[in-house]
């Protein structure tokens, strides 16, 4: 019974892996289905490589040992096919469904001929006169059409295509093993060791796999919020009142002021596709329209620039919805109030300071308050996970806010 004991850890890797996937709220219903079906026929592969080592060392049925090996001929390339279903859910895969049926009743024929194998009177395997490798030949096919699929279905992302590769050079070689003379005939097979543990490597890329489509949906959910929290209804609503004022009394200044309002909407609507960092020059001349299209509704205001830094990225909608803040929730109250925004250079880091002198806040009440602030908390999550910066606030009301925000510098 010694030889036996590799049965425990394998099954507690696929009771494992069956608990962790039905439990995965990352994978989705198809792939969760998929995965289950495979650590199904695992099951299946692992009880009938047992049930097959014991007709042929224990019992003497051969009849019943020549089912029990069509079964473990049928069942592997099934394994590889549901692998390709993984990688590619829409995928129909039907080429390869026909050479699965079509090895399954290759293998069949060995109820009543000795084309494939045939288990003698004495109890003794023999490979058939034809079609003796056809199970091997067919996975290797599958295997190839398994590689393909995962390049063409994440071609942008190489490290998932070496997995695909490892996987496939793990099956291959443990095939091979098995058809020398070097093979031992242990209670389980080489190739399906190989097929449990690619089963574990598929599950891992799965998850990762869906972790990152996760995280970004996140993101996108984030830039939508973001951008609906920056086009308030009442800055729309008080500056098309201005517009609708100034047609009368300055036509140009209406014009002026229409147009940045417009290139305003527009680079809010186009922050919604912007994954990646955008120049920082780019953010400026955004923070620039909005910022101009303020001091023409509230003159008391003014905003000045001090950019000294331009050779680095942020993620979209950074500088803006802190500057709109400051105004917003500081310098509107007072009179005079000021807006300054300055970007320079540190040995190690890019630093951008939004300072204001309005009327403060308790920091202390900051992730509570009723959406006035949510445009930082937005801009430091997104800071944090685009380009691991940080954003730090320093305010003392009656006195005003500095806003800062530190990016580390990228090494070549």
């Amino acid at each position: 019974m010694e030889e036996y004991i590799i049965l425990m850890p394998m099954g507690i890797q696929l009771l494992g892996l069956l608990l962790v996937v039905l439990n995965d709220k990352y994978i989705r219903k198809e792939q969760k289905q998929t995965m289950t079906v495979i650590i199904g026929l695992i099951s299946l592969l692992l009880a009938q490589n047992v049930v097959d080592n014991i007709l042929g060392t224990t019992v003497s049925m051969p009849y019943l040992r020549t089912v029990v090996s069509i079964v473990g001929y049928s069942v592997r390339p099934i394994i590889i096919v549901m692998f390709c279903k993984l990688v590619r859910p829409n995928g129909k895969n039907t080429v390869a469904w026909v050479l699965v049926i079509l090895n399954a009743l290759i293998y069949l024929s060995a109820l009543f001929s000795r084309f494939v194998f045939y288990i003698d009177p004495d109890n003794h395997f023999h490979r058939g006169s034809i079609f003796n490798y056809t199970a091997y030949v067919v996975s290797f096919i599958l295997l190839a059409h398994l590689i393909y699929c995962t390049i063409s279905e994440y071609k942008s992302r190489k490290s998932f295509i070496w997995i695909a590769l490892i996987n496939a050079a793990i099956i291959v070689i443990s095939a091979i093993l098995e058809i020398t003379p070097a093979y031992f005939d242990y209670p389980v097979g080489y190739l399906t060791i190989a097929i449990v543990c690619c089963s574990l490597f598929y599950y891992i890329w799965l998850h990762l796999e869906f972790v990152r489509e996760h995280e970004r949906a996140l993101m996108a959910e984030q830039r939508i919020k973001i951008m609906m929290s920056q086009i308030q209804p009442h800055f729309v609503s008080n500056t098309l009142t201005t517009i609708q004022s100034l047609c009368m009394l300055d036509p140009p200044k209406a014009a002026e002021i229409t147009g940045k309002f417009g290139a305003y909407i527009r680079n809010n609507i186009a922050s919604l596709d912007e994954e990646k960092l955008i120049p920082i020059k780019k953010e400026i001349e955004h923070t620039k329209i909005y910022t101009e299209i303020e001091m023409l509704r509230f003159p008391d205001i003014s905003v000045e620039y001090e950019i000294d830094e331009e050779d680095f990225s942020v993620p979209a909608l950074t500088v803006q919805p802190l500057v709109e803040n400051a105004i917003r929730h500081g310098v509107r109250e007072i009179e005079n109030g000021k807006v300054s925004i300055v970007t320079k250079n540190t040995e190690k880091s890019h630093i951008i300071t939004i300072r204001d002198n309005g009327v403060g806040f308790d920091t202390d009440t900051l992730s509570v308050q009723d959406g006035a602030h949510i445009g930082i908390n937005n801009v430091r999550e997104r800071v944090k996970a685009m380009c691991g910066g940080t954003l730090a606030i320093d305010s003392q009301i009656g006195k005003g806010t500095t806003v800062t925000i530190t990016i580390p510098r990228r090494t070549a």
